[in-house]
């Protein structure tokens, strides 16, 4: 799974993403309203978790304006908040599941599984670009009914490119989204990674899957 983890407790935030981790979920994590916000707006999160009470802009206001903007990640509302009026306010807002805080590590896991397996059959789970399949949970990819073993960035992002087909993908929208950065670290990690996972791809017969777009990143080609 790839998570947002929007809290800003910073001790509870490091131990849900050494859990998830541990999970083999890749976790990008906000500390305020307004991080999140943008985070839902700019990437195609498998789910979000969720506090509501954030510095800058709570929960509530980051739900109703995410669903405002047309962002479909299912959303996981965890707080301390046990009352009704709450909860029925946070799925009013727009959240897909509320848990309340305290908890156990694998119910919270369940439950976010449990989101993604909805949220992967209502986005398209399986994505099949001619001879190029992919398996969003399952982290599967196949060309022609071959597998093809990626790394996890390789598979993060060929996904991403697929979620975003016929748009440009950015270096930086790679770099924050799969590596975490919030600057450009001078390096050319992206371009090594995605010549790699290219390589792979024409390697198995899928060819002219990725474009270079000079100067800004690249693109999956719209299928017609």
């Amino acid at each position: 799974m790839f998570v947002l983890l929007v809290e800003d407790d910073l001790r509870l935030s490091r131990t849900l993403s050494a859990g998830l981790a541990e999970e083999q979920c890749q976790v990008d994590s906000a500390s305020d309203g307004e991080a999140a916000l943008l985070a839902l707006q700019q990437t195609p999160y498998d789910v979000c978790i969720l506090d509501l009470g954030l510095p800058k802009q709570d929960g509530f206001s980051v739900l109703a304006a995410a669903r405002r903007a047309a962002v479909r990640t299912p959303i996981l509302v965890l707080t301390a908040r046990d009352a009704v009026t709450d909860r029925v306010r946070g799925l009013t807002e727009g959240a897909d599941d509320y848990l309340t805080k305290p908890f156990a590590f694998a119910e919270l896991l369940a439950r976010l599984r449990a989101l993604v397996r909805r949220g992967g059959a209502r986005h398209g789970d399986v994505m099949v670009r001619g001879e190029l399949s992919v398996c969003l949970s399952a982290h599967q990819v196949q060309v022609r009914g071959a597998a093809v073993e990626l790394t996890p960035k390789q598979f993060a992002i060929l996904a991403m490119l697929l979620r975003y087909e016929g748009e440009v993908v950015t270096r930086a929208m790679l770099l924050h989204s799969i590596w975490g950065y919030t600057f450009d670290p001078g390096t050319n990690v992206v371009d090594v990674h995605v010549a790699q996972l290219r390589r792979k791809l024409e390697q198995a017969g899928a060819m002219n899957r990725i474009h270079t777009v000079r100067g800004m990143g690249y693109r999956a080609p719209r299928e017609a």
